[in-house]
């Protein structure tokens, strides 16, 4: 997971649960030949344990040599899978613990997490949703404990499409994801009471957004990487307002100033400082704390 859930400006991807490849383990070492017609002629039979070429011990029900209906098969690493199985496969509903003690519960498709289940850590992060192919996509909600948790649309195993991300100290975000990422338009909100609606790409504040603060500012404007840079209105809580150009996060360019009298000035600020005013009477320097 790293530490992305501290701060707003970082990944907020958190840990992706991505189960230990299982599809390959659920096939015989020793190939069956013409199951067709062995399943065609067999009857569904409980027998003992057999241990299998791979050294894997399989408990329950066959059909003919096609392990089939309920089972449990025990690999020599400790893993195991204990539920329904056709034609020699995990299918259906069923539990595997994985030698690292990772546990899913869910459905499966010929040998691999496909379906609704849930994947449990042995560290405590979770996830309940619906699985395709044995990643995680479509509807899904991820838990790191302490409060740390996404609901939304996964794709391929990532986060992918709308989603709600709280982290453990109240921050969250609502919007849309793209490959783990933040990226379309969202809304965050900051533990200290700032906001910001707008757009996003790659977990960075990127294209139009409006920006407020507890204390009354707001921003509105064009975004570059998580600062302001190009187009952008800024107004302080007595009224002021700075109508301009932005780069770097600072007032850069021509702008159009009004003071909380309604006195309009047109100048030109570089770096976060006004050089000089167009025309009117001297005033005080501005320099904008944003």
């Amino acid at each position: 997971m790293g530490n992305s859930l501290a701060c707003y400006d970082s990944n907020v991807s958190g840990q992706i649960i991505e189960p230990k490849p299982i599809d390959q383990q659920w096939v015989l070492a020793e190939p069956v030949s013409d199951v067709g017609n062995q399943l065609a002629n067999a009857k569904l039979e409980e027998r003992p344990a057999k241990t299998l070429d791979n050294g894997a011990v399989y408990t329950g029900q066959w059909l003919g040599e096609v392990r089939e209906g309920k089972g449990n098969q025990q690999w020599p690493d400790g893993s195991a899978y204990d539920g329904n199985w056709q034609n020699d496969k995990a299918n259906g509903r069923g539990r595997f613990i994985h030698d690292n003690g990772d546990l899913y519960d869910g459905e499966w498709l010929d040998g691999v997490a496909h379906g609704e289940g849930s994947y449990k850590h042995q560290d405590g992060s979770t996830y309940a949703g619906q699985w395709v192919n044995d990643k995680q996509d479509g509807e899904g909600i991820e838990t790191w404990g302490e409060g740390v948790k996404f609901e939304g649309q996964f794709k391929m195993g990532k986060k992918h499409g709308k989603g709600y991300f709280v982290w453990q100290d109240g921050a969250n975000y609502k919007g849309e994801f793209s490959g783990n990422d933040r990226s379309g338009t969202g809304i965050y909100q900051w533990a200290d009471g700032r906001r910001y609606d707008g757009q996003w790409k790659a977990n960075k504040m990127h294209g139009k957004g409006f920006f407020t603060w507890r204390d009354g500012r707001t921003y509105e404007g064009e975004y570059n990487n998580d600062e302001k840079e190009g187009k952008g209105i800024f107004k302080w809580p007595d009224g002021s307002v700075y109508d301009g150009q932005w780069k770097a996060g600072k007032l850069n360019g021509r702008g159009t100033y009004t003071s909380s009298t309604g006195q309009v000035r047109e100048g030109i600020w570089e770096n976060g400082q006004r050089r000089h005013f167009n025309s009117g009477p001297p005033a005080s320097e501005l320099t904008a704390s944003v």
